[in-house]
């Protein structure tokens, strides 16, 4: 068993990348969702239909349609997103996990929304784990404090 830790500093990471790893080995990720420092600074150009990091970063070119609908309820693009991201790692056989075990991290300074931290697994021993890891978190704001 693997843990593959991406890091990307905005939505670049592609789900084909991430597919084939899960194909190649049993793996978990832990993932920097980057959706508020990235996706919601970025929304409109993210909407052009001539722009297509979010396809590659879903693995999906309908997504669209879904976020048309999903408008309608006041779903926010950065929710919208995490929720479609989850549909896919779960098509690929990870347990969807709820919303809230995203650990969200905020800036210091405006406390906006940065990132959110995500645990993808198909084994529910890993959520045991990372519920340990969230309840004893802390909202650490710098490095050396």
């Amino acid at each position: 068993m693997s843990l593959c830790f991406a890091d990307p500093f905005d939505i670049s990471l592609e789900f084909e990348t991430i597919r084939a790893l899960a194909d190649a080995r049993f793996v978990d990720f832990l993932v920097l969702l980057a959706l508020g420092m990235d996706a919601n600074r970025n929304y409109e150009h993210y909407l052009r239909e001539d722009a297509d990091k979010v396809d590659k970063f879903l693995g999906s070119k309908s997504w669209r349609e879904r976020w048309a609908t999903a408008q309608w309820d006041a779903v926010k693009f950065t929710r919208f997103l995490a929720d479609e991201f989850t549909k896919s790692m779960a098509s690929l056989g990870y347990i969807p996990p709820p919303h809230y075990t995203m650990k969200e991290v905020r800036s210091h300074e405006k406390n906006l929304a940065l990132y959110r931290l995500a645990l993808f697994s198909r084994n529910p021993r890993a959520y045991k784990f990372w519920g340990q890891v969230l309840k004893y978190s802390t909202d650490q704001k710098t490095l050396f404090d």
